[in-house]
This record gives structure tokens, sequence and C-alpha cells, in this order.
């Protein structure tokens, strides 16, 4: 028996190798084609004896095999990438559908804004009283406090002290500014009047809104959060800072005197002063709102709505939000400097050094101008300038230094737009006045900041690269950074360190003057 089944094993060992030799010789399955259909085999031609390569396929069977793992893996390929598109089809269906659940949340926000603004009624009894009366005027000096106080009063304002702020028809008189000693030499060039007539009321809702933090898409930010009061109207950081602590990419430009500016901003393209009022409302990192929903945020405050209606025809529009800062903003200019009581007196002795030489004698001949020197040489002595600030503005002056070329005028400024290299060695430069011309020459170009109350309003530059007054001067000293954009006037200077130094206190304390301190509360509830 046991002799039988060793017999038994090895015939079916025996026919377990016969059968693994057929298999071998057999020829491999054919491929299909796109149509499914058996592809043809074509006999291989004649060629030469090859040496086999390492890893390369070198028998029929190792060719299938080949063949068979690379259509394995073609087809798990295949797969994952069905998967990941799967997927991405999916994230984008979901991110559309949060969109349209943020967009229907959003219209249902402006319609329930625009159902409240409307339901508040028109109070006849004020509507259109505070409208400028274009047949009065009255001449005002800018320069104080006169029209910033706000309304008379203390805490929130009430309905009842808006509306006997209106009904004073001083309120409604158009005013004529008159400029503040130095700046009054540029009274030819006051901007936005004839268009947009300044008025006390619409000064003071001008007042209202420039510091009012609803004007923001969430309530944090104001126009006086980047051109505040304590900065020279401009702020102390390198760039802006708006809502949700999103940071711009230029610096804070200051909002006084642009009573002497048109266009606005660093590249000009706000083109009056009432369009870039309402420029940052919209921007999304500044203020962050629309103006659509701005304005019924406005219209549904009833001290708001109520001096819109008394002021405008049209009642609360951006326009108008615009035109009442703009008319706030037109007030706020800087008092004369030491500067310009020194200038003012240094002029007078020049033109009557002979009479001046004996002032009994004038008094006794001509008192008028006996008076009028006494009062120059009075403001001159009652805001000093000292012997550096006096050699550092000759030197401004002067043809040394051509500071003058571009900061020019009773303000300083051109208003025109300059290439100075600064930050034009970046790897992607800010291109300033060309984004909105699209002219070569523009290429980083900027606007000419005023340098009156300069000391008040650092960090410098549009990109607030330079901390110091002391670095502006090395700046121009060094002729700025060569670039094929740089401007013409940009030269380099041979200044000693006391020249240096003396420009600086020309700057710092030569023209300080005295700036507005507006009411930042007293806001309609």
């Amino acid at each position: 028996m046991g002799r039988f089944l060793a017999i038994v094993i090895v015939l079916v060992a025996l026919a377990l190798v016969i059968n693994s030799f057929q298999s071998a010789d057999k020829p491999a399955p054919a491929e299909k084609t796109e149509l499914n259909e058996p592809a043809k085999i074509e006999e291989p031609a004649e060629k030469p004896d090859e040496v086999a390569v390492e890893g390369e396929p070198t028998t029929e069977s190792d060719l299938a095999e080949t063949i068979t793992a690379k259509e394995q893996v073609a087809a798990q390929q295949e797969e994952t990438q069905q998967k990941e598109t799967q997927q991405a089809d999916e994230a984008v269906a979901e991110a559309a559908e949060e969109r349209i659940e943020t967009a229907e949340a959003v219209e249902a926000a402006d319609e329930a804004l625009k159902e409240a603004a409307a339901d508040l009624p028109v109070d006849e009894k004020t509507k259109g009283i505070a409208v400028a009366d274009t047949s009065k005027t009255e001449d005002i000096k800018l320069g104080g406090n006169e029209l910033l106080g706000g309304i008379p009063g203390e805490g929130d304002l009430t309905d009842e002290q808006i509306e006997k702020w209106l009904t004073d028809p001083k309120n409604r008189v158009v005013l004529k500014p008159e400029l503040p000693l130095g700046l009054a030499a540029g009274a030819s060039q006051i901007q936005g009047i004839v268009e947009n007539p300044l008025t006390r009321a619409k000064i003071e809702l001008g007042r209202q809104l420039y510091f009012d933090t609803r004007l923001s898409g969430d309530n944090t930010i104001s126009c006086a959060s980047c051109h505040d009061p304590k900065f020279g109207y401009a702020k102390d950081t390198q760039f802006g800072v708006g809502m949700k602590s999103q940071v711009g990419n230029r610096n804070s430009p200051t909002a006084y005197n642009r009573i002497l500016s048109g266009p606005q901003f660093w590249d000009g393209r706000a083109k009056s002063l009432e369009d870039q009022a309402i420029g940052p409302i919209a921007n999304p990192i500044e203020m962050g709102n629309t103006h659509e929903v701005a304005v019924q945020v406005v219209a549904k405050i009833p001290g708001y709505k109520k001096q819109f209606d008394a002021i405008f025809e049209d009642g609360v529009t951006i326009e108008n939000v615009g035109k009442a800062i703009a008319s706030f903003e037109r007030t706020l200019v800087t008092g004369p400097a030491p500067w310009d009581y020194h200038l003012q007196l240094a002029n007078f002795e020049k033109a009557y050094e002979a009479d001046i030489e004996d002032l009994e004698l004038l008094q006794e001949e001509d008192e008028e101008l006996y008076n009028q020197y006494m009062e120059y040489k009075k403001g001159s002595e009652d805001h000093p300038i000292s012997e550096s600030a006096i050699r550092g503005g000759e030197l401004f002056f002067s043809a040394k230094t051509n500071c003058t070329t571009c900061h020019v005028g009773a303000n300083f400024t051109d208003e025109l737009y300059h290439n100075l290299g600064v930050g034009m060695d970046a790897e992607e430069p800010d291109l300033g006045r060309f984004v909105v011309t699209e002219e070569e020459k523009d290429k980083g170009a900027f606007k000419t900041p005023s340098v009156r109350n300069i000391s008040q309003t650092g960090p410098y530059m549009h990109d607030g690269s330079q901390k110091t007054l002391e670095e502006v001067v090395e700046w121009y000293a060094k002729g700025g950074h060569p670039n094929p954009h740089l401007s013409d006037k940009i030269k380099k200077l041979d200044l000693t360190d006391q020249d240096k130094a003396d420009l600086v206190a020309f700057m710092k304390e030569g023209l300080l003057g005295t700036l507005p301190e507006p009411e930042q509360g007293r806001l309609p509830k």
C-alpha cells in the first residue's frame, strides 16, 4: 500500500511539471484597442542579436507581465485622479453654496436697513431749512476752533438740539474762508468751495461723520482712525491700519490744508476731496463697508437723517456724505508758523529799511506804518525761531538745495507727482501715479506732500520707510535711488552736516504752526 501511494505521488508531480511547461509555451493575450477589438499581432522583422538590458523584459511572458503591471498602475492613477476631481468638485460646490448663503444674508441685511431707513419720516419742519443760502455770505478766518466745537450741549446729540441748530439762519449762510498768515498767500488756489459751498451746518455734519465709526463695516474704524488729530491728522504707523487690523501698503497722508489741494491720495486717483472722503468707506482693507450699506446705516439714525434732509435737497446719499466730510476737512488748516512771522518782519524791514531807522520820526509822520511795524515785531517775538532754523529756511529756498522746485507755494507743495526712487529697488515696486494714468513718465511717481507741520506727520514718504526728517534729508542729499524713471529734479546735494541740521530745524520748528482741535464726540444716537 505504501509503495502504491509513492507511485501516485510521483505521477502527480510529473503531471504538474508537464503542465507548467505547456503554459510557458502559450502566447501572451493580445492588447485590446479603444474599440475593444482584438489587436493584430504583427510578425516581428528579423533583427540582429541584441544584448538584454537589465530591468527590461526579455521574453514574451516577461513582456506580458510588464504590460499588465503598467495597466494596473494606470488604472490606479486614473482612479486616484477621479477621486481628487470628485473631491475638488465637491469643495467648489460647497464654497459656492456658502457664497450663495452669504450673499443672501447680505442682501437680507441690506433690505432690512432699507426698510428701517424708509420707516423714518422726513421732518417737514426742518426739511431743506439748512440748504446753503447763496444770497448771503460771511467772511470767516480758518485755523481756529470756531467752526469745530460741535452743536452746543453735552453728551450725545438730541433731536431737540439738532433741530434748534438747523433752524438757526446763520448756519445756512455761505462762508467765505480766509486763510491764516503763511497760507494766505495761496488764497487763489482754494479748491472745491464753488461746487460745494461751506456752511456751518454742513461743516458740523461733516465733523460728526469724520469721527463716527458707524460708517465702517464693523463699527470700529472712522476717518480719524487713519487721520488722527493727535498725529497731525495723519497716523504714526508706517502703513494705514484698517478694519480687523488689516494693513495697507501706503502711509496715511495728512488731512490738513486740503482746501488748497485738488486731486487726492498719493497717486491722485481721487479727483476731488469729496471723492477722497468716500473712497475708504468702500475699501475692504480700510473701512470695509459698501457705499449702499453706509448710506442705509446713516439714514436710519434719526439725528443724521434730520440733518441731511435739512442741508441737502436730496437727503442722504453717498455723494452728500462726501460733501459733508470734505466741508469739515477744508476747515483743517495749519496756523501761522514761526517762519511766517519771521519772514513777514524780514520783508517789511527790507522794504522800509530807511523809514525804520528813526522810529520816533516814523511814528510822527506815518503812525499807521509805525503800528504795522510794531505789530510784525511783536508777532515775531511771540513766535521765536532759532538761528539754525533761519539758516535752514534760507538754505531751503536757495539754489544749493532746490527744495522749492517741488515744495513751493504757500503750502510748500506743487501738488504734482515725482519719482524720488523711494521703494524702486523692490522686486515689485509700487508704481504710484502710473497705475492711474498708465503713462510711462509716471512710474514710481507720488504726490509732493506739504512740509507745513511735517514734524507731526511721520513716518515719511508714500511707504512710510523713513522714520525721521534726518533720514529724509539724507535721502535727498544722496540724490534718491537711481532708476529709469527718477525725476530730473532729483540731484545729489553737496551739504555739510550743519546744512543738514539746519534744514531739519527749519522743518521741525520753523514750519510748525497750530492745528485745529475739533470736538470728537457729540454724535447723534
